[in-house]
């Protein structure tokens, strides 16, 4: 399938800016621009609705976390979500990522923690990772507290859905104190990052160039993640490494087609399915990395968006 037209124009756009590719900057330039081109493009209107949004802290690996909770119409109790976002492990908060979490809780009718973990070069691996484990099990002993119920799942997008995947592997059948009927339901990987060996998947050659995310600015984030880290293969810095995946909590993963990270969120699926964990791998079709929040800008993106979010939702409740 040809690449969205509503997305190219948002390309074309772009390129026509003259913006300063990520990878030529400082992680303060980065943060900025991200920001800038998330939050600073969004308009009252296109803002989600939900019942409630509130600020709070949630326990990080090292400390107190800022953290934002959505909670959707209803009831409830519904159940409760951990998120991280996206940004390469360099960029990217909570305000980056409202709308998307809002779009999850809405959509999904889930409580939604977005979770402001620390960020390299200043907090490299394996920093990032372990306050999302620590932060999800502070989500799991207190999502009744929360509006939930005893169902909590991990989501995330890029290197949000790494974490995602590393907290479902390290977390796999644990329970925490206070909270023992409580336990990782599902996991939602949006386009994660799930290996880091370029032969073996050729989206990375496929896609490396003209499409949002790029070769050097994928090259640029994770150097700065893993900083003087040399074990590559380490499962919590490349979960697709890890030793087995069998007793996995069931996932939905979405991959874009005209992403460097289409195949290793693929073939994750598929080492998923084949240790026998129920995985859905959704491929949007003409879509680029960063589409999850662009359906603002192409209908093709929301479809995406909103499809995808409520297979997730029906995982959740195990449908």
């Amino acid at each position: 399938m040809p690449l969205d037209p509503h997305l190219a124009g948002v390309l074309q756009m772009m390129a026509a800016a003259g913006r300063k590719p990520t990878y030529e900057g400082t992680p303060e330039e980065g943060r900025a621009g991200y920001l800038a081109l998330t939050r600073g493009t969004l308009t009252p209107e296109q803002v989600v609705p939900v019942a409630s949004v509130q600020d709070a802290t949630v326990d990080g690996a090292a400390g107190p976390l800022s953290a934002r909770i959505y909670r959707p119409e209803g009831a409830g109790p519904f159940p409760t979500v951990a998120y991280f976002h996206g940004g390469g492990y360099v960029i990217g908060d909570l305000d980056t990522h409202d709308n998307m979490c809002r779009d999850i809780c809405r959509g999904a009718q889930a409580v939604v923690v977005s979770v402001d973990y620390r960020l390299a070069p200043e907090h490299p691996f394996p920093a990032g990772v372990e306050d999302a484990i620590a932060a999800t099990k502070w989500v799991m002993a207190h999502a009744k507290e929360l509006g939930g119920n005893d169902t909590v799942a991990v989501a995330g997008d890029s290197a949000g859905g790494n974490f995602s995947a590393v907290v479902a592997q390290q977390l796999r059948g644990a329970t925490v104190p206070g909270a023992p009927a409580a336990r990782l339901a599902a996991q939602f990987l949006i386009y994660p990052a799930t290996d880091h060996v370029e032969a073996a998947h050729p989206s990375h050659a496929e896609n490396a160039k003209g499409y949002f995310l790029e070769k050097e600015t994928m090259e640029w984030f994770f150097n700065h993640y893993i900083g003087d880290w040399k074990e590559l293969k380490d499962p919590r810095l490349a979960p697709m490494q890890a030793a087995t995946l069998a007793g996995l909590p069931p996932a939905v993963i979405v991959t874009a087609e005209f992403d460097p990270l289409r195949d290793e969120g693929e073939a994750y699926g598929r080492a998923l399915q084949a240790a026998g964990v129920e995985a859905d791998v959704i491929r949007c079709e003409g879509m680029i990395h960063g589409f999850f929040d662009m359906g603002r800008w192409s209908p093709g993106a929301q479809k995406g968006v909103q499809e995808s979010i409520r297979r997730f939702g029906e995982v959740l409740r195990g449908g």
